[in-house]
């Protein structure tokens, strides 16, 4: 496949793609799709739902409280997560298999709108009828699901999108395609004034109450660059969350802990080891609190380790590392694989609903753009059933 379609074709695609958004995409996108055979499709939705049951209970909630930062502690908390990433790397075990590995979950939205309209351009430019979608979603019955999620039971001038500087995220592109879908404008979090317990926006000398946040802002990131706002997420507001943002952090790194699953890697707080594993140069450092991956230590000394204050031990994890397998053939370097399950989960709905697969390609150590730069064939990508 990947050596008969041709960079004009996928020039294409990128054009279409920005055309659509109306904004140059500031993420690389992979030349190809990543057709997945039908045992490893299921195992990764399988994989996922049984991590996800695992966390939404009593016990494991009650634990994950500390997760939460005191100053980032929302009342009003929503009784389950309107969205659920779980993120994980194509591998091969000991007899070839591929594999999931868990990386990593996250309870928060992801690029939903964005991630179709991106396996909608892979259909049409490289002809492709492989499904994308699963739970035998078609495009209208998804989009029905996500407005639920997003809107819940109001009108979309009600609801706004709430970002840190929207026009400069590289996300923008899902944003720009959830108005045009939805009618939900993205509104920058330091635009949002506070009177009594409501949230206001103003646009065009209009001032509208907020009723719903489609919730976009990652905590990490307003604290690291400092952001100032009007209200105070500890604030009893008459607003309801798409996305309520104790979830961010109650899903996620802090989890893989309490897991015991044959997809999660051997896991640990830092604060629950007496005694370091043998094989520290199978491990990586991480802290629990932090905007894009930084401060993550790849190779693991036991000095490392013990340069960690008492006190904060209990904020780094100690992981397995994962052995990403370079698993899809292009016409240069083979690319390792990171596929995302995204769950939907509208107020009303009894369980979550595995959407789409998002999928990203590397050639390098890692997976972000810094380990990418110069590199063909990696970069945002769909994944698609292989029948």
């Amino acid at each position: 496949f990947n050596a008969v379609n041709s960079q004009a074709t996928y020039h294409s695609l990128v054009t279409s793609l920005e055309a659509a958004t109306g904004h140059p995409i500031d993420f690389r996108i992979s030349e190809t799709p990543v057709f997945l055979p039908a045992e490893l499709w299921h195992s990764l939705v399988e994989s996922a739902v049984a991590i996800n049951s695992q966390l939404l209970n009593k016990n494991y909630l009650s634990q994950s409280d500390r997760a939460v930062p005191a100053n980032y502690f929302a009342p009003n908390e929503t009784p389950h997560p309107t969205f659920i990433q779980t993120d994980f790397a194509v591998t091969r075990d000991e007899n070839g298999k591929l594999t999931p590995k868990l990386i990593e979950l996250q309870g928060c939205a992801s690029m939903h709108l964005f991630q179709m309209k991106l396996s909608q351009a892979y259909q049409q430019y490289f002809g492709l009828k492989q499904k994308y979608l699963l739970n035998d979603l078609d495009e209208q019955s998804y989009l029905e699901l996500l407005r639920r999620a997003i809107c819940g039971q109001h009108s979309p001038d009600e609801v706004i999108l709430m970002e840190i500087e929207p026009e400069r995220q590289k996300t923008r592109p899902d944003f720009t395609l959830t108005e045009q879908e939805f009618g939900v404008k993205a509104v920058d979090i330091s635009r949002i004034t506070k009177r009594g317990k409501q949230l206001f926006y103003s646009e065009n000398g209009k001032e509208t109450w907020i009723r719903r946040i489609y919730n976009r802002v990652i905590v990490d990131e307003l604290i690291q660059k400092n952001v100032q706002f009007n209200f105070d997420y500890r604030d009893e507001l008459e607003v309801e969350w798409a996305g309520h943002p104790n979830w961010f952090f109650r899903l996620s790194k802090f989890s893989l802990p309490f897991l015991e699953h044959p997809s999660v890697p051997r896991s640990w707080f830092l604060n629950q080891l007496e005694i370091y594993p043998k094989d520290l140069e199978n491990f990586v450092l991480k802290p629990l609190f932090s905007f894009a991956g930084s401060g993550v230590k790849i190779n693991v000394t036991a000095a490392d380790l013990d340069a960690i204050t008492e006190i904060e031990r209990c904020n780094y994890l100690l992981q397995e590392k994962i052995s990403y397998d370079p698993v899809i053939q292009t016409p240069d370097d083979p690319a390792k694989v990171e596929i995302r399950v995204m769950f939907v989960w509208p107020d009303e709905d009894a369980v979550p609903m595995p959407t789409m697969l998002l999928v990203r390609m590397s050639k390098g150590t890692m997976m972000g753009v810094d380990f990418n730069k110069n590199k063909m064939w990696v970069g945002a990508s769909a994944g698609f059933l292989a029948e």
